[in-house]
């Protein structure tokens, strides 16, 4: 038995971040012990214990508790677990900020506003052995230090991402390694301008959205061998100059002069700049989580020498220098050839180069305050012939694990699997933007709102999330309770739009579910009941949602008006429905919180909606007054309509789909939901059909064109391999990755869980065109390992593996399992209720997953098999008619029903029907036939 990790409030081992105070401290536990009579403690001290939670059973995996934390102050958690006579203990430490304690550094900078690269530096020397060393610091825009020319952190890009006139995050970094190395010191800042100062937003971009000049506040507290302490404040004895980086803003990249001599080092000057403003840091660092090789020097037919890393992703290039002094290289970022030539139009206003001029030594050289979404980089300038190993590209996003993973006997899908997880990780940015590319790098809600559910899936989300429902509960304090259209609003006060806003109750929520910790809901529990009541106040219709600006179901493909991206849905449906739903989680997290008056109020005023929506847009009878798959989607995911009727929404759904060749045309609301919809109610061979869908509007659609991201658009990039001309057109856009949630959830099984994964509901639907199928998901307890595959014999029979983690609980329900499955090869039946360890399941269903054919077909998926259609031919003429191609092409997307019904020429009697029926019924697909004639290998 032993503790695996421990967390600190979803962090390992933080330092410096806001604790508000409150800690929620989870463990996890390797052990094949059973859990019966386990207990639990935890005891945080100082210098003594401050507090000990005694021995508890082991009910669940975490401690929560309220508990007054001193500034600066470095705590030691022991957590200590007994079972069956044994007893274990481990140690994490978390460290805190200055929480209120007052800076007595000041703000300084250099007394020319304009520079772009200010350096700050204070030079000072030690006489006495340093025990301890904590640099207490920020800067605006955004800053890196070093101490004796050597970089303290891994950091990039600090203080991240935030409303700099209300919130600035202040770092907290150990130095203390770097000041016993010597006794002579330089503390160096490079400053520059970031988001805070540089260009940045729509239409060209604004300067100093929140100020115009770079300033650096620091304290360095020392702690000596002897007990004393000393600090080092920023103040007017530093020094100022201006560095080599000579431009830099986040759409322009960076210009970085090597030949330039750092000189002219003048007093720094104090800055009146608001210290209310200083905050504990909320942000988990960027840093570079992975480095890409280049997988190919290509030179197009233009002439131009193109870097290609093989994937798309956020970031910025790096290069070994070779050349001489004073020759300047620079490298250019695009995300696709066209005509196999560079390419960069889609990122607009964008400039996104690196332009380095030589100082003549070899060294590898890198951008500092900027970064790119890209995959190619168009190298000119150089001297010397290019070779691999000189370049690389470092892959940025915050400091988030990576928790899920699936994989699947369709190539095609796990490639798609994976750029999901790669637009999240090029999206991550500190703040959820929507591209990393062009020039937006935004934090929109709606995306954020649509794909949350995914992305707690794919990674430990939870701190990175709460620090941007900070972000969103301070836009939403400066608008009176509306939510912006991105957070920060960077200067834009827009906003107040239906899963835009709603990303205020519905990112909150989405995470208090996955992780079962409420500090998301303490921390945003004011905001959210202020965007009920901001929707309130301002909709023309009670207990609707009307008369406001609307996204609609952005970017659907069933709008009768080309130019506008908003559908066909009723925008005030959406919105109302949307309403509903936020009313709704007020009410529940109020219950949690405790807050029962409120949980009265929200709950019958989310009563009172739902009512409005069924009178205004469902018939008595449960028809939808809005003939669209989002509209019936929306009625399905948020129960709209009595369990009696919800057999008609989802016929209409299927209907509605059909009369659409089952393919999609939603938008940011329709895309996530309508293959749960369909799955949860019966229809999961139709939402694998249109999950597997290959052509346009599909996921696999763009996978089969090369993407390593998920696109905007569905269509961003033609079939013929062009770019979309839309303007509006990224091809790193995360949110219809969406569909991910629905394969943790249907295929892989995971279909529900409470209380942070300690119960989870294992319930895979089984399709035959993804026989096997594997993946996982690590909670707070540890890694849920999960296998299954498909007619691994004659008999049919289904395997399945489990490796649970210690303190889970897996409720096993499988489908077609109407007789005993054998569970490590013994007999019994379902449900299965499994704890940590590893189990193998097997089982013959009660009919088998080999797919045949069937009448309902459409005629050209008969007529793709050959011999299927030497069978058919002799039974009935319309075989010899769909011969002809173009008859083929014009009638083959409907079935012979269908041709039978509408066409005159075509005469099915019935006898030639069940003959039909009858070889349809004993032939397997050619995909079947090949997998069964292949011994069932996959």
């Amino acid at each position: 038995m032993e503790i695996s990790q421990i967390s600190i409030n979803h962090m390992t081992s933080p330092l410096g971040f806001d604790l508000d105070n409150h800690l929620h401290i989870e463990f996890s536990v390797n052990s094949s012990k059973p859990m019966t009579e386990t207990k639990k403690r935890v005891i945080i001290k100082t210098d003594e214990v401050v507090y000990d939670s005694d021995w508890q059973n082991y009910d669940n995996n975490f401690f929560d508790f309220a508990i007054e934390l001193e500034p600066r102050t470095h705590y030691t958690v022991s957590v200590s677990v007994q079972n069956a006579g044994d007893e274990i203990t481990k140690d994490s430490f978390f460290e805190t900020g200055k929480i209120t304690e007052p800076f007595s550094a000041n703000w300084i900078g250099n007394s020319n506003k304009d520079l772009q690269n200010t350096l700050l530096r204070k030079e000072f020397a030690l006489d006495k052995e340093i025990t301890s060393a904590r640099l207490y610091m920020t800067g605006l825009g955004v800053y890196e230090v070093y101490f004796n020319n050597e970089k303290i952190s891994d950091e990039l890009l600090a203080p991240g991402v935030t409303a700099y006139d209300q919130v600035t995050q202040v770092q907290t970094y150990d130095v203390t390694s770097f000041l016993q190395k010597t006794q002579k010191h330089e503390l160096l800042i490079s400053l520059g301008d970031g988001w805070y100062k540089g260009n940045f937003g729509f239409d060209g971009g604004q300067e100093n959205i929140y100020g115009d000049r770079q300033m650096a506040i620091a304290e360095l507290h020392l702690t000596f061998a002897d007990g004393t302490e000393e600090v080092i404040n920023t103040d007017d004895s530093w020094q100022t100059t201006s560095g080599k980086v000579t431009k830099s803003a986040i759409y322009y990249g960076e210009d970085l002069d090597d030949t330039l001599e750092i000189t002219g080092w003048e007093p720094a000057v104090i800055i009146d700049h608001s210290k209310e403003i200083l905050h504990d840091r909320l942000s988990l660092p960027l840093k570079v989580e992975e480095y890409l090789p280049v997988k190919e020097i290509i030179q197009t037919p233009a002439g131009e020498t193109v870097l290609d890393f093989g994937q798309n992703h956020a970031g910025w290039p790096e290069l070994f220098n070779h050349e001489p002094a004073g020759q300047t290289i620079e490298l250019q970022v695009g995300e696709i050839l066209q005509n196999g030539n560079f390419y960069r139009d889609n990122l607009r206003e964008s400039r996104a180069a690196f332009k380095y001029t030589s100082g003549g030594k070899e060294k590898w050289v890198r951008p500092h305050f900027t970064y790119y979404g890209y995959r190619y980089a168009k190298v000119t300038g150089n001297t010397k012939p290019l070779k691999k190993e000189d370049f690389r590209s470092a892959v940025i996003y915050s400091d988030m694990k990576t928790t899920g993973g699936i994989t699947t006997d369709n190539a095609k899908v796990n490639r798609l699997l994976q750029n999901v997880i790669w637009g999240q990780k090029s999206n991550f940015f500190d703040v959820p933007t929507d591209c990393p590319q062009r020039d937006e790098r935004l934090g929109w809600t709606g995306d954020a709102d649509v794909f949350s559910a995914t992305a707690v899936l794919n990674m430990d989300t939870y701190a990175f999330f709460k620090k941007y429902a900070r972000d969103m509960q301070i836009e939403q304090n400066a608008h009176e309770g509306m939510l912006t259209m991105y957070a920060p609003a960077m200067g834009n006060g827009s906003g107040g739009a239906a899963i835009w806003g709603d990303a205020a109750t519905i990112i909150p929520w989405t995470v208090y579910q996955a992780y079962n910790d409420p500090a998301i809901l303490r921390q945003n529990y004011s905001s959210m009941k202020a965007w009920v009541e901001w929707i309130g106040k301002n909709t023309s219709t009670k207990n609707l949602w009307t008369g406001c600006f609307q996204f609609g179901d952005w970017l659907s493909l069933d709008g009768e008006n080309p130019a506008m991206p908003t559908g066909k849905t009723d925008e005030d449906f959406i919105a109302s429905v949307y309403y509903y739903y936020s009313t709704s989680i007020v009410a529940e997290t109020a219950q949690i919180l405790g807050f029962s008056d409120d949980a009265a109020k929200y709950s019958k005023q989310a009563k009172a909606i739902k009512k409005a929506i069924s009178n205004e847009y469902i018939t008595a009878t449960g028809r939808l007054s809005i003939d669209t798959q989002t509209a019936y989607a929306l009625a399905l995911a948020f129960d709209l309509v009595p369990d009696e009727q919800k057999q008609r929404v989802v016929k209409d759904l299927v209907t509605r789909l059909g009369k659409d060749n089952n393919h999609l045309k939603t938008g940011f609301v329709g895309t996530p939901i309508v293959c749960r919809v369909l799955s949860e109610n019966g229809e999961h061979k139709l939402a694998t059909q249109i999950f597997l869908n290959e052509d346009f509007p599909s996921w696999l659609y763009a996978v089969n064109l090369g993407a390593t991201t998920i696109w905007e658009r569905w269509n961003s990039v033609m079939p013929d391999g062009s770019m979309n001309p839309e303007g509006m057109n990224s091809l790193n856009h995360y949110s219809i990755g969406a569909i991910m949630q629905w394969v943790y959830q249907q295929v892989l099984g995971i279909s529900s869980q409470t209380n942070g994964y300690q119960e989870v509901i294992l319930a895979p639907q089984f399709d035959y065109r993804l026989k096997h199928v594997q993946g996982h998901y690590e909670s707070s307890y540890g890694d849920l390992q999960i296998e299954y595959q498909l007619e691994t014999d004659e008999q049919h029979t289904i395997k399945l593996n489990l490796n649970i983690p210690f303190g889970q609980q897996v409720t096993v329900k499988l489908p077609r399992a109407t007789g005993e499955v054998q569970l490590n090869g013994e007999a019994t039946s379902l449900p299965l209720k499994l704890t940590g360890g590893q189990y193998s399941i097997s089982y013959v269903p009660s009919s088998s997953y080999i797919e045949y054919y069937n009448i309902d077909m459409p005629a050209k998926d008969l007529m793709a098999d050959s011999e299927l259609v030497e069978k058919l031919s002799p039974l009935n003429g319309v075989f010899g008619f769909l011969q002809d191609q173009n008859n083929l092409d014009t009638f083959g997307g409907s079935s012979l029903i269908e041709m039978n019904t509408m066409l005159p020429f075509v005469n099915i009697s019935d006898e030639d029907f069940a003959n039909i029926k009858a070889v349809l019924a004993e032939t397997p697909l050619a995909s079947e036939r090949k997998f069964l004639n292949e011994g069932r290998t996959i």
